[in-house]
């Protein structure tokens, strides 16, 4: 794959990186990502991924811009409150790389699309907010051995996990908590989702091109108020019904 004139320019300061260069630059532009959730985390790691030149990016959403979305969601605009979140967001990625293909699922994710909208990529972005979700999306790409990086934010802190095989997200969270929080429910502050939604998408450049190492069977929690990050191991769990391979199909 060779490189228009515009191409070099554009990508100049990934193609002089030593750990990406120009094969890490051909990995990202023959890549397909799927994006599940077009909102805090979803829009920041679509952004990123488009300007860093990956050559599909498809995005999943059935929701439509709210205006309680703006403080944290900034691919949109306050004139496209009411538009589908897929086309707004499509369209502030085109603004940014015409040369990316955006293809745009305006629906939500179930157990009889998962398999066939996930099958067809090399990495799926997982930033939802809701537990059903998650653990459809890392059932789906356990079973299809499809590399997953998930994030989540809440009040002032947020994490970022890769889930490669074993250890699965379902090791980390086997069930969907009885308590669980929503951004709705306890609240976050806007700033928060453009860190979590950067550390995803810069956990899928080092997924996609082999670079560094990436947080596999980790998890990064980020904590804002007190500016301070861990990364804490994730310990694959024997009895998991998903990667253990008890599950003949996503729940």
């Amino acid at each position: 794959m060779e490189f228009s004139d515009e191409e070099i320019e554009r990508y100049s300061r990934q193609l002089v990186l030593a750990d990406l260069g120009g094969p890490g630059q051909q990995k990202l532009q023959g890549a397909k990502v799927l994006i599940v959730g077009c909102g805090g985390v979803g829009g920041p790691a679509a952004m990123y991924l488009a300007a860093a030149g990956v050559g599909h990016i498809t995005l999943i959403d059935g929701d439509r811009v709210a205006l309680s979305n703006l403080h944290r969601q900034i691919q949109f605009a306050t004139a496209e409150i009411g538009d589908e979140k897929t086309e707004a967001t499509a369209g502030a990625m085109k603004a940014i790389n015409p040369n990316v293909r955006v293809f745009q699922i305006f629906a939500p994710l179930d157990a009889d699309n998962a398999p066939t909208w996930i099958a067809d990529h090399d990495l799926v972005i997982d930033g939802t907010d809701d537990f059903a979700t998650r653990l459809l999306v890392s059932d789906t790409c356990v079973m299809l051995d499809t590399p997953l990086v998930s994030g989540a934010l809440g009040r002032w802190s947020g994490q970022v996990g890769v889930f490669t095989g074993r250890p699965c997200y379902r090791c980390l969270v086997p069930e969907i908590p009885p308590d669980a929080e929503t951004c709705q429910r306890v609240g976050v502050v806007g700033a928060l989702a453009g860190v979590v939604g950067s550390m995803a998408a810069l956990e899928a450049i080092k997924v996609i091109t082999g670079a560094g190492e990436p947080l596999q069977g980790r998890l990064l929690i980020y904590e804002g108020l007190k500016a301070e990050a861990r990364t804490v191991a994730i310990a694959p769990d024997p009895a998991c019904r998903a990667c253990g391979g008890r599950l003949a199909r996503p729940e």
